[in-house]
């Protein structure tokens, strides 16, 4: 307080703070909705599997071709583990066909008939049973049909009919093969910025709730501004975010790495989801509204998040979502131990998306409270 008597800005601020902080807690709903996403995404982050098997298991029973099949299976990339069944049987079961117990599971099965040598030197037609998993990718498909024919050829002494073109792979997006991040590792900027969306509607409530029972005439006829009540709005949305998506990072062990940088990107994720906040709740009417406008910027946010679960480049449209460099800079400290440098372009990305919903936020909320 000022020494003439008049109360000082930051005074009033705080005491509006402290009252959103007390209706805060006075709301069971979200107080309990809050809880229980904590303790539900912290417990799914840790049971989800924390690595990541890229081999595909090849079954085979043949008779009679080990030195050719060797020869052949060489051919093959990395990544794929042959293992050999001496009977059809043993081979069925380890795919998961009939009712016998399997020595071993596999994803694709090879099942060479026992008179394939013979028809195969006599130039006769003969049939090879490939089994593939719905899973297994169309490229290894493609490979295992092609490996049987190279046998089929090896077997006769010819080449094969065609002569194989040199071939240049250019990967699109960072090649991760044989540094798989594992679905755990994935959830990270999933998990926070559920949390973080949480706080949207629960702003959003605390907004709506002060706009639709008149409490801000209340509070401004005291020697609160309107820029007091916007300023206290705007640092308890982005405080209480904040504070929340840190202890859900901090209690999936995501401070490790670069905590500096992680603590930066979640205050960033904070004022964006504020903003959103604070129009979602100067827009909406009652509980219903605010819930609809809230939507509106939770599902588009939630994109980047959940496109980061699947491997290759985001779409273009995907990148230029608010939420996105948020998302790219939690994944490139948690994964990959990313540092300023490589983070530095999405932060920026993020501040400016910080500044341009948190300005459209501040600027609606000023018109619904002055034209009460």
């Amino acid at each position: 307080m000022n020494t003439d008597g008049h109360v000082s800005r930051a005074a009033i601020v705080a005491a509006i703070l402290r009252k959103d902080l007390a209706a805060h807690t006075r709301d069971r709903f979200f107080v309990f909705v809050t809880a229980l996403g904590i303790v539900f995404y912290v417990a799914a982050f840790w049971l989800l599997p924390n690595s990541v098997d890229e081999t595909i298991t090849v079954g085979a029973h043949q008779t009679g071709m080990d030195e050719v099949f060797e020869q052949a299976v060489a051919t093959q990339g990395a990544g794929i583990e042959f293992v050999m069944f001496e009977t059809s049987d043993a081979l069925r079961a380890a795919l998961g066909l009939g009712e016998r117990e399997a020595e071993k599971e596999v994803a694709i099965g090879l099942d060479f008939p026992a008179d394939f040598l013979r028809r195969v030197a006599a130039g006769e037609q003969t049939t090879v049973q490939v089994y593939i998993d719905a899973g297994v990718p169309p490229a290894i498909r493609r490979a295992m049909s092609s490996l049987v024919r190279e046998i089929a050829y090896a077997l006769t002494g010819n080449a094969l009919p065609v002569a194989a073109p040199t071939q240049e792979t250019v990967i699109l997006g960072e090649d991760r093969a044989g540094d798989q991040v594992p679905l755990r590792e994935k959830m990270r900027p999933l998990a926070a910025f559920l949390i973080l969306m949480v706080e949207v509607m629960a702003l959003g409530t605390l907004v709506a709730s002060e706009v639709h029972s008149r409490t801000v005439k209340a509070v401004l006829v005291t020697p609160t501004r309107t820029a007091d009540f916007l300023v206290a709005k705007g640092l308890f949305g982005t405080a209480l975010a904040f504070i929340e998506a840190a202890l859900v990072m901090l209690l999936i062990g995501s401070f490790a790495r670069q905590p500096l940088i992680l603590l930066t990107a979640l205050l960033l994720g904070a004022v964006l989801v504020t903003g959103c906040g604070l129009i979602a709740g100067a827009s909406g009417q009652d509980f219903i509204g605010m819930v609809f406008y809230s939507m509106i910027f939770m599902i588009p946010l939630l994109i980047p998040a959940i496109a980061a679960l699947f491997p290759g480049s985001a779409s273009l449209w995907v990148q230029i979502l608010p939420s996105y460099g948020l998302v790219q800079a939690i994944v490139g400290v948690s994964s990959y131990d990313a540092g300023w440098s490589e983070v530095l372009p999405y932060l920026g990305m993020l501040l400016a998306w910080c500044v341009v919903v948190f300005g459209v936020g501040w600027y609606v909320l000023k018109r619904k409270v002055e034209a009460l």
